[in-house]
Parts: structure tokens; C-alpha cells; sequence
């Protein structure tokens, strides 16, 4: 199921969220336009690897990726959910609510694979926080989303609560099948990080609180 847009109206631009998709863009073009050696030796030293952490990568590791497809999704449900998300807490406190996601994402695929020494890359456990907040303030909003039934594509616009926990329901589940593999090889996808940082975000959502009071606004209302 692939999201399309949902239909919670945000009242402010999205200055904060549109900035991190664009430096998120500008790092992957330069990681593109390296030589492939020093692309790997820049990942290296730049992503999060248990073995040798160190904690400035909590936060750079965040504005890397390892593909095309790696960022598009990422950016893609970026802007599906932070506007709300920054909407809700005010541009200021939603640059610290992404980076403190970001970190717990990432100290929690520390703590599941402590001496894995492959760097782990991406925004996914921040957003993932964006989406534990949104899922946390907009549980009844609808997201529109792409659903392929056998060989056809359809759209359903699917509660915030139940697109979002079941998302949140592979990636716990897909952690756990991978705990064996995980200790094994040090590869794969960084599941229990989505996790770590959908809670974080479900978390912080409260403990950041509410931007400045404001006069409630409705689709259609004029004030």
C-alpha cells in the first residue's frame, strides 16, 4: 500500500519539513557524484555503525541514503505526514522533535545490534517519528492510498490509525523475524530503528507539546 496524500488540512507552510527534503536531496546528489570508493569510505564514516559509534553519526547518518528508492520513499512520506506534524508543533520544536527522533531511532538498532559494524543510513526513524506523532494527534484523518488488488491498482482512503499501526506492525514484526539474521550478518533493514523512532515520536508529540494557541480553523471556515 502506497500512500497518496492525506486529508488533514495544516494552516501554516511547511517551511521545516520542506527544508530537511531539500537538504536531504542536495546530500544525495553529492553522494552521487562520487567516485564509488569514496562514496563507500564517506558512508562509512558518516552512517551509524554500532561497533564504533560515534555520536555526531546519530545525526548525519539522517541525511544519507543508499539509492534513488531509499530517498524518494522517505522525502514521499516526509511530506505526507510532517506538515501536520510541524503544523501541530511549531516550526522550531519541530526541528528538534525530527532530530530526536532521528537519534532514538538510531540508539535503538544500537542497542538491537551492538557490535554490527555496517553502517546504517536514512531519515526512515525520523520520519517513522513523524508518523508515531501523526498516527498519536490525527488518528481519524483519511489517507488516500494506492492498494494493487491481483493485477489491479485501486485507491481507499484508509484511517490514519489503522494505515499507520499496521505499518507500525510489519516493522516490529519484521525485526523480530530478522533478530537471528541480524546477529549473524549485520545487514538488512534497520527495523527495530522504525520502530524505536515510532515511539519516540508518539512520546515526544506530548512531551514537546502544542505550539501557541491559535483560533481553530475548518475546511470551509473563512476566519
Amino acid at each position: 500500500m502506497i500512500p497518496l496524500r492525506d486529508d488533514q488540512p495544516s494552516y501554516s507552510f511547511p517551511f521545516v519539513t520542506l527544508a530537511i527534503i531539500v537538504v536531504n536531496v542536495l546530500v544525495f546528489l553529492f553522494e552521487f557524484s562520487m567516485p564509488a570508493r569514496s562514496l563507500n569510505l564517506f558512508i562509512m564514516r558518516h552512517g551509524v555503525v554500532p561497533d564504533r559509534l560515534e555520536l555526531i553519526d546519530l545525526v548525519t547518518s539522517m541525511f544519507l541514503h543508499g539509492g534513488w528508492l531509499h530517498l524518494i520513499g522517505n522525502m514521499w512520506f516526509l511530506w505526507i505526514y510532517g506538515d501536520n506534524v510541524e503544523d501541530e508543533l511549531g516550526h522550531g520544536k519541530f526541528v528538534l522533535f525530527y532530530l530526536l527522533c532521528g537519534i532514538a531511532a538510531g540508539l535503538v538498532h544500537i542497542l538491537v545490534n551492538p557490535y554490527s559494524n555496517v553502517p546504517t543510513v536514512g531519515a526512515s526513524g525520523a520520519i517513522a517519528g513523524v508518523m508515531g506523532a501523526y498516527v498519536v494527534k490525527f488518528p481519524k484523518a483519511r489517507i488516500v492510498t494506492l492498494v494493487p488488488i491481483f493485477i489491479f491498482l485501486t485507491t481507499m482512503e484508509i484511517p490514519a490509525y489503522v494505515m499507520l499501526l499496521y505499518w507500525f506492525a510489519i516493522q516490529f514484526f519484521s525485526g523480530i523475524g530478522s533478530i537471528g539474521y541480524s546477529n549473524i550478518s549485520g545487514g538488512g533493514v534497520a527495523w527495530f530503528a522504525h520502530v524505536g523512532g515510532f515511539v519516540a515520536g508518539a512520546a515526544l508529540v506530548f512531551l514537546l507539546g502544542k505550539r501557541q494557541p491559535r483560533f481553530a480553523r475548518y475546511p470551509g471556515d473563512s476566519r
